[in-house]
């Protein structure tokens, strides 16, 4: 009896903590994106698709923000808002010219997002995984750079 007590409590507490630690999924190159490689940093996670023309212009502005914040533990990460997978994501990331990681399954439960009817949304995510901030429309790097530092200041 106390074994299948114990066994239960294991599995109950294996589903409670589902969200906490688990990888990722896969990135648009098929590589498996660990919870270490985003959690315990801030987080840009980015909705974007291929017929969002303000997603195409806000592309570049991302890509530069993942490259100039790689040392600072701030990490941009990408969601196709159409759920492509496989190699209809690595193409439409390719065609867009992504740089930053793309995941190929929505973190969205993770972090008790609602559903956007509107893109690019941006979120930004502390490094407690709580979120801080919904960004509606095209981002540019300046103005993510002076959000994320009236945050980290607040």
């Amino acid at each position: 009896m106390a074994r299948r007590f114990a066994v239960a409590l294991a599995i109950t507490t294996s589903l409670l903590l589902g969200g906490c630690g688990a990888d990722y999924g896969v990135d648009q190159h098929g590589n498996t994106v660990k919870a270490e490689q985003l959690e315990g940093q801030w987080l840009v996670l980015n909705y974007w698709a291929e017929w969002c023309g303000p997603c195409r212009t806000e592309i570049p502005e991302l890509n530069a923000a993942a490259k100039q914040w790689q040392a600072q533990g701030i990490k941009v990460v990408g969601v196709n808002f159409d759920g492509l997978q496989g190699q209809d994501l690595k193409q439409a990331s390719e065609t867009l010219g992504i740089d930053f990681t793309v995941l190929a399954e929505d973190p969205a439960e993770r972090y008790d997002l609602p559903r956007s009817e509107a893109l690019p949304v941006t979120y930004i995510i502390d490094d407690k995984g709580k979120v801080r901030e919904q960004l509606m429309g095209e981002q540019t790097l300046e103005g993510l750079q002076a959000k994320i530092k009236a945050l980290k200041g607040a």
